[in-house]
C-alpha cells in the first residue's frame, strides 16, 4: 500500500510516530493509501525547518523569490493533469472540476510572482525640516496553513505562494482524507529551486493541529475549513498570541426575483448547488424564490439535475463523482431522509443513488427540496453535498431579510435583470461576497477571498491585498539627517518638534 509521508527541510520524510491514517478512494470505497499522522516532536522538526530557513528567506532578495516562483507556476502548469489526477483519485471530483481548481490556484502563484509591487511602500519626505517618514511591510516568520479536504491543491495555493513571496516560511497542513497533491506541490516547489525548508508538508489529525497552534516559534495561522473548527483556531491561535485568519463555514443563498432569466438562473443554481458534488464552501445550497415565478424555477431546476451524470472521476462522462467518505455521505443523506417531517417537499431524493460497477462507492445523488423553512436542519445547517434547499417569499425586501438573518454570510447572488435592484442588493446584503447574475462569485486572484459573521474569524480575508497584509507587519521609519553645512548646536533633550 502507497504511503504518504511528511515534506520537511526539502524532502520526504518518514512518519515516525506511528500512526497512519487510510485514504480512501470515493469512486470504489477501497483504502488505497495510508497517510502519516505527526507526533508532537515531528510538528518541532517542521516547524524548525521552517525556523531556520527564514533566518537567509526572510531576508533574500525580491528577485530572488519572484524567479523561483515564475519557474514554479511553470511546472504547476506542465503538471496540471498529474495534480488533478491525484485530486480525483483522493477526493474524488472529475477530472475538469479538479482541473478548474488547479487553475484557481494557479492564480495565487501568477499574484505572487508580481509581488514587488505588492510590496512597495510609502516615503513621505519633509515632514518636518530634513524629516522624512517612510512605511514598510515585513515578514511575520513562520506561518501555518491547515487546509481542508474539498480542495486539496487549490487552497494550499491560496495561502503558501502568497506567504512565501512576502519572505515568510510555511508548514503546510492539508488535509488527511487527501494527502497527495500537497507532496507534489511542495516537490514541484523544491524542483523550481525554493530553499530547504521554506514549505514543509506536515501530514496529521488534530494533535498535529493543536501543536502548530501552541507551538512559540509559529507566527501566524491561515485555516479553512468549518465554522466551528475556525472558532476554535482563531481563538486557541489568538490565545497563543498569533495572527489568524480562519476561514469557516457558508449557507450561500440566491435570491431569484420575478424579471430574472429563469433559464440562465436554473442553469446557474444547478451549477452551483451539484458541482462538486456541494463540497464547497461557495456552493449555492438555499434558492429563495419570489412565490409568482418559484414553481415554474423549481420545475427548470428539476428538468436539468435529472439530466445529471453521476460516476467515477476518471470518466470523462461523468459530471459528478462521489462524496469524500461513506460517513460523509450518510450524514448528507440524514437530511434529506428527514426533510418531509420538518415541512419540506422532497421533489427529488438522491439517497439511494448508486453507480454499476461502483457499488461500494460514496455515492449519493441530487436532491431538491422545496418549501423548505427556515427552522428546519436541511437550512440552518451546511449540509456539504449536492442537496439544493428552495425557499419561497413575497417580495425582494422580504428575501434579504431572509438571508441577512442567515449567522453565515460568506457568498451570496441575485438573478435579476434590474440594475436598481441588483445596486440595492449588493448595499443591502450582509455577506462577504456577492454576485449579480453569477452564482459563485469567487473573486479573482488580486481581490481577496472571505465571508462575514460565522464565515470568518479574525480581520483579514485570504490572498489579494489582504493577503499581504495577513502575511507581512507594517513598520514605519522617521529619519532625521543632519545637513553638512549645518555646525553641532549640540543636543535637544525637549520632546520631537514636527511642527
Amino acid at each position: 500500500m502507497k504511503t504518504v509521508n511528511h515534506w520537511i527541510g526539502g524532502k520526504a520524510v518518514e512518519g515516525t510516530s506511528g500512526n497512519y491514517g487510510p485514504v480512501t478512494d470515493p469512486a470504489t470505497g477501497a483504502v488505497t493509501t495510508q497517510v502519516a499522522l505527526a507526533s508532537t516532536e515531528e510538528v518541532d522538526a517542521a516547524v524548525s525547518a521552517a525556523k531556520a530557513a527564514y533566518a537567509t528567506w526572510g531576508t533574500s532578495s525580491l528577485s530572488a523569490r519572484t524567479a523561483v516562483l515564475f519557474r514554479y507556476r511553470a511546472l504547476l502548469d506542465s503538471h496540471r493533469d498529474e495534480i488533478a489526477a491525484l485530486i480525483t483519485a483522493e477526493h474524488g471530483k472529475v477530472h475538469s472540476d479538479a482541473l478548474g481548481e488547479v487553475a484557481r490556484g494557479l492564480e495565487i502563484v501568477e499574484l505572487a510572482c508580481g509581488i514587488t509591487t505588492q510590496l512597495k511602500g510609502e516615503l513621505s519626505t519633509q515632514v518636518s525640516s530634513r524629516v522624512d517618514v517612510s512605511s514598510i511591510r515585513q515578514p511575520v516568520g513562520v506561518v501555518a496553513g491547515i487546509t481542508p479536504f474539498n480542495f486539496p491543491a487549490m487552497v494550499p495555493m491560496w495561502m503558501f505562494p502568497l506567504a512565501i513571496a512576502c519572505g515568510n516560511t510555511f508548514v503546510l497542513k492539508p488535509s488527511e482524507k487527501d494527502p497527495s497533491a500537497a507532496n507534489l506541490l511542495a516537490e514541484l516547489a523544491a524542483e523550481a529551486g525554493l530553499p530547504d525548508g521554506v514549505l514543509n508538508v506536515l501530514h496529521g489529525d488534530k494533535a498535529a493541529v493543536d501543536g502548530l497552534l501552541a507551538h512559540p516559534d509559529v507566527a501566524a495561522v491561515s485555516f479553512v475549513g468549518s465554522t466551528p473548527i475556525a472558532r476554535y483556531i482563531h481563538a486557541t491561535a489568538s490565545a497563543n498570541g498569533k495572527r489568524v485568519q480562519a476561514l469557516g463555514g457558508a449557507k450561500n443563498h440566491m435570491l431569484v426575483l420575478p424579471d430574472a432569466d429563469l433559464d440562465a438562473a436554473a442553469d446557474a443554481a444547478v451549477s452551483a448547488a451539484y458541482g462538486s458534488a456541494g463540497e464547497r464552501c461557495m456552493a449555492i445550497s438555499a434558492v429563495v424564490a419570489v412565490n409568482s415565478i418559484a414553481d415554474e424555477l423549481v420545475a427548470k431546476i428539476r428538468e436539468r439535475a435529472e439530466k445529471i451524470t453521476i460516476g467515477p472521476g476518471t470518466d470523462p462522462a461523468s459530471e459528478m463523482g462521489p462524496l469524500i467518505t461513506a460517513a460523509h455521505r450518510d450524514k448528507v443523506a440524514s437530511y434529506v431522509t428527514g426533510a418531509a417531517a420538518q415541512g419540506a417537499d422532497v421533489v427529488l431524493d438522491g439517497t439511494g443513488h448508486t453507480v454499476e460497477g461502483f457499488e461500494d462507492g460514496h455515492w449519493i445523488g441530487l436532491s431538491l427540496l422545496d418549501n423548505v423553512s427556515t427552522d428546519s436542519d436541511a437550512y440552518r445547517d451546511e449540509i456539504f453535498g449536492p442537496v439544493l434547499c428552495v425557499l419561497r417569499v413575497e417580495t425582494y425586501e422580504d428575501g434579504v431579510a431572509l438571508m441577512n438573518a442567515s449567522p453565515f454570510g460568506n457568498g451570496t447572488a441575485i438573478f435579476t435583470r434590474d440594475g436598481g435592484a441588483a445596486r440595492r442588493f449588493q448595499l443591502e446584503i450582509e455577506a462577504g461576497m456577492v454576485g449579480v447574475n453569477v452564482p459563485i462569485p469567487v473573486p479573482v486572484g488580486y481581490h481577496s477571498f472571505g465571508g462575514w459573521k460565522d464565515s470568518l474569524f479574525g480581520d483579514h480575508h485570504i490572498y489579494g491585498n489582504d493577503g499581504v497584509h495577513f502575511y507581512t507587519r507594517g513598520k514605519v521609519v522617521t529619519t532625521r539627517w543632519p545637513d553638512p553645512a549645518d555646525a553641532p548646536a549640540g543636543v535637544d533633550l525637549g520632546f520631537p518638534r514636527n511642527h
